[in-house]
Formats: C-alpha cells, structure tokens, sequence
C-alpha cells in the first residue's frame, strides 16, 4: 500500500450476491466485481442455511477479479471495508473453521421461541432496551434453540457471529463483532455494548463467552489485513481493513440516510424490505408500544429508526418463478431479464388499484411492523376484469403498500423518500412508491450503495473525513438528482387503499393460525396430493 493511494474498497457480502467495489476518493465508482452467493432450503421449508467457506472463496474470488479490472489496485487501495448481511448465526470454533453450516435471516427455526418470549413479557422487556423486536431472523432465538436442540454445536464452538464479522475475521484473523449488530441482538443501544439483563433474559448466560468483542469502526478501531488473507486475494498485508456495520446500515448511509434535517427517510428494496428514518438525538427517541422494529447506530448519540417487512423483491422473483413454470409448461422458453423488462413495461402502463397484495410471501412470515411467522401472502379484490398485468402491478403496489405500513409504525412517512437496494433501479416502483406514501422519492445514481456506505464508514475510520456528515457530502450529494413527485389522484386513491390494506392485515391473524393448523394436521397424516 502506497502513502498516495486513492482507492477504498467496498466488499458487500449478500445472501444471493458478494460484491466488491472500488471506489476513488471523491466517492466515485471506479469498477465492480460480483459472483454469486448461494443458500439452501431444507426440505422442511424453514431452515436456510449457508456454507461460510464458500462465502469465503467468492469473497475471496471478487476480491482478485476487481484486481484485474482496476489497475495496481494492490498498490492503490488504502483501506478494505466489510458489510454484509444480517442477522443470522455463524458458529466458529477454536482453530477458524465453522462448526456447521451458517443459519441466515430467513431460518425460521426459532419462530417457537419469539412467541414464548413474547407470551411472557420478556420479549417487550427486552425492547426498551436493545431497541429491537426480536423475530425468527435474529442471533438471539437460533442461540436459544441450539442451546436447546443441538447444544453440541454450541459446545464445539469458540465464538458466534455474522456474515460479514466472519470475513472480517478471515482477512484479518480477530474475533469480533460491530456495533450495530451486538447492540440490537443482545446490548443497549444508548450504550452500545453488550447488556448483561438482556443476555439473563435470553436465557443465554452461560453462553456469554460465544458473544465476540465489539469493533467500533467510526471511533478508528480496525486490523491490518493478514498475511495469509493477502496471499489469497492479491491485496497487500497489512492494509487497513474495517469492520463497516450491517449491511442495511451501510446502504442507508449510501443512500442518503444521513440528512441534516431529519427530513429524509431511506426504503432499501431488496431482497427484504427496510425503510429508515435518522434519529438525530437517540436519548430523546420514543420508542412507541409496537415491539417491531430495530434501532441501529450511527455516530455516538445518533442512529437509524428501522421498521422492516421480510420479503421484498422476493415477491417479484416468485412472480417471474411462477411465470418461468407457466412458459415451461406449454412448452417456452424463459428469459429471466426480458421477462423482468417486460414486467417492468406492462405495470407502468396498468391502472393503479385493481387489487390489494399483501407481500407476505416468505414461509418465515413477517418481521414488520408485526411479527407472525404464519403469516402469508394474498391478493385481495381479484374479478375476471383484472388480468395478469394488472396482478403483476398489484404486487409492485404491495411493496409500496408495507413500506408505508412501516413507517407508519416508526412516525409515519419522512418528507422525501430516497430507494436503494436492487429495486430502486426500477422506474415504475419509484413512481409507485411516490404515490403510495405520497412523499416525492429523490433520484439518485449511486450503484452499489452497500459498498459505499461501508467505504464511507472507511473514510471516517482513517480521519479522511471527521463525521458521517462529511463522509456524505463525499459520497452521497454528487449521486443526487431531481424528484418524482406523486401524482395527486393516485396518491389520493391509494390512501383510500391503505387504510384498507392495513385493515385487511390486522384482521388476518385467525385465518393464518386456522391455516398453519390445518397444514399441521395433514402433514402429521401423511396427506397425499390429490
């Protein structure tokens, strides 16, 4: 590494994609490499697990193929900056290697146990101070049902942590943890640290030694990277590397979280849905009686308001699944991103309003603004007049419909509303999302907006920028652009429409419960397919 280099590197570790971004130092995106990131499905539909050593190697693959497209990027880099995914639990034990497969975000083993919690009070009592309602996503609840079913596992293992803290670990061989994630799971988000009330509640005290230490990037905390992981990714030892926060975190942050006046909020559209508003002054936050929700860390005294639903573009993927089955069926070929462009042209042309979808779709149920593990999805208010475009809109409408849902339950709508994540290339779901919350949705030319909140964490790390503020000025004032702005009568109809939407919800728990019942009762039969 040279005392004249100009490059931070953003590594994005997803549940379906690894990315690593190289970025100059006025925050632009010089290059990008990708590769897949693959999970499992157990044939019980509700386990999703992950191999964390092929994490590794993509990891370590993007790494030297972003080598190759930027030139004497080994001598340019200054800093590497980690985020990943969420949640989820990867066990590690004494000599580096994972002890099994990792648990993900959408493993929904432990749903039993969140309603245990919450049947006793614990889990609200727990609120007040993690900030978080605890759901079937989060480190806590696997814990407590390993400790329970498989506490083999847990006896093999020396630490417990997350995606991204696992290939921190792998680049620079310390066990440790973020903030935002320790916080949330198992601390006080006033203090940021671990909260021992919190882990006796849990039932986890014994299990206490599994909680690595805390890194805390914004305060210049980071590790050199190692020479082992050098040799592997081509990049020079000891370069700085920096443990950046999760990855919702990092993309709000990229995505324009970070507003002086607190006008602005933040909906990443991805895979699941997380819509943020930034809390200026944490002491002075109301946290409200709804038990959802996260509250994440930014600079000291300042964070992030989270509300999040658990599928987001998963609904569209299960709309081009189930239109790949259909083509197959009589015989067609499919073409994944023509058909997507297609969708994309055929809902912008739809009337807005022909049904109501409640995007429930994941078999974990939902996480936000309430937590039910039984819930599923429904189209509502279907006749022989709607056809299979104005179905495909309904459900783009959904994912407007619960992002308003969401902020509705952290203080309601922010005064404009900015989209990253994967969706927020789509021009007809940002007119969408417009209309729905009617707030005007700001545009913005920032790719990558994981990688670059990550980087942005770097920049504050190495002192080349004091705050997150000016962090931003870098990275986030040049990708703005003009507003969509809601069109009145629509925005008019689907107010109309959401106090039906949330209605329909509320009144759905009984009908999910009778369901999960009735599926219970014929799977423990041995029901047969008609």
């Amino acid at each position: 590494m040279s005392a004249g280099g100009d490059i931070v590197i953003g590594l994005d570790a997803g549940t379906t994609v690894v990315k690593a971004v190289a970025f100059d130092r006025d925050g632009r995106q010089v290059d990008c490499a990708g590769t897949r990131n693959r999970f499992t499905r157990g044939d019980d539909g509700i386990s999703v697990e992950q191999d964390p050593l092929l994490t590794w190697e993509s990891t370590v693959e993007v790494l030297r193929q972003l080598a190759a497209r930027v030139p004497d990027l080994a001598h340019r880099a200054v800093a590497l900056a980690v985020t990943g995914q969420g949640d989820g639990t990867f066990l590690i034990d004494r000599d580096g290697a994972p002890v099994c497969p990792a648990w993900l975000w959408l493993d929904g083993r432990s749903a039993g146990i969140v309603r245990e919690l919450e049947a006793s009070g614990a889990r609200a009592a727990m609120f007040r101070t993690t900030g978080c309602g605890m759901n079937g996503s989060n480190q806590s609840g696997h814990l407590i049902w390993l400790d329970r079913e498989r506490s083999d596992l847990l006896d093999r293992a020396d630490f417990a942590c997350h995606c991204k803290d696992w290939l921190y670990y792998k680049l620079t061989d310390e066990r440790c943890t973020d903030v935002s994630e320790a916080t949330f799971t198992f601390g006080d988000y006033r203090r940021r640290t671990y909260d021992d009330g919190v882990i006796a509640t849990l039932g986890l005290g014994h299990r206490r030694k599994l909680l690595p230490p805390i890194v805390d990037s914004l305060r210049g905390e980071h590790h050199p990277l190692s020479a082992e992981a050098a040799a592997a990714t081509g990049l020079p030892a000891g370069l700085p590397v920096m443990l950046g926060y999760v990855d919702v975190v990092c993309t709000g942050l990229a995505g324009g979280l970070y507003d002086r006046d607190g006008r602005v909020g933040v909906s990443i559209v991805g895979s699941t849905g997380m819509h943020m508003r930034f809390v200026p002054d944490v002491d002075a936050m109301t946290l409200g009686d709804d038990v959802s929700g996260y509250v994440m860390q930014l600079e000291a005294g300042t964070a992030a308001r989270m509300q999040s639903n658990m599928a987001a573009t998963i609904n569209i993927d299960w709309l081009l699944q189930l239109t790949r089955q259909a083509a197959e069926l009589i015989g067609h070929d499919f073409d994944y991103e023509k058909t997507l462009a297609a969708f994309e042209a055929a809902v912008s042309r739809e009337p807005p309003g022909q049904a109501i979808y409640h995007p429930y779709i994941d078999r974990a149920g939902e996480r936000g603004p309430f937590v039910n593990p039984q819930a599923r999805a429904q189209i509502v208010g279907l006749s022989n007049a709607v056809g299979f475009a104005g179905i495909a809109r309904s459900i783009y409408e959904g994912l407007a419909f619960a992002a308003r849902d969401c902020f509705t339950s952290i203080g309601g709508a922010p005064g404009e509303l900015r989209l990253a994540g994967g969706a927020a290339r789509s021009d007809v779901l940002k007119r969408i999302f417009a209309c729905v919350l009617d707030r005007p949705v700001r545009e913005s030319t920032r790719e990558e907006a994981g990688a670059a909140g990550a980087a942005m964490m770097a920049l504050v790390s190495l002192g080349q920028a004091k705050t997150l503020a000016e962090a931003a000025d870098i990275y986030v004032t040049p990708t703005l652009g003009g507003l969509i702005e809601p069109v009145p009568r629509d925005a008019a109809l689907y107010g109309d429409l959401f106090a039906v939407y949330a209605d329909l919800r509320e009144r759905m728990p009984p009908p999910w419960q009778a369901l999960a019942e009735a599926r219970a009762r014929a799977s423990a039969g041995g029901s047969s397919h008609a």
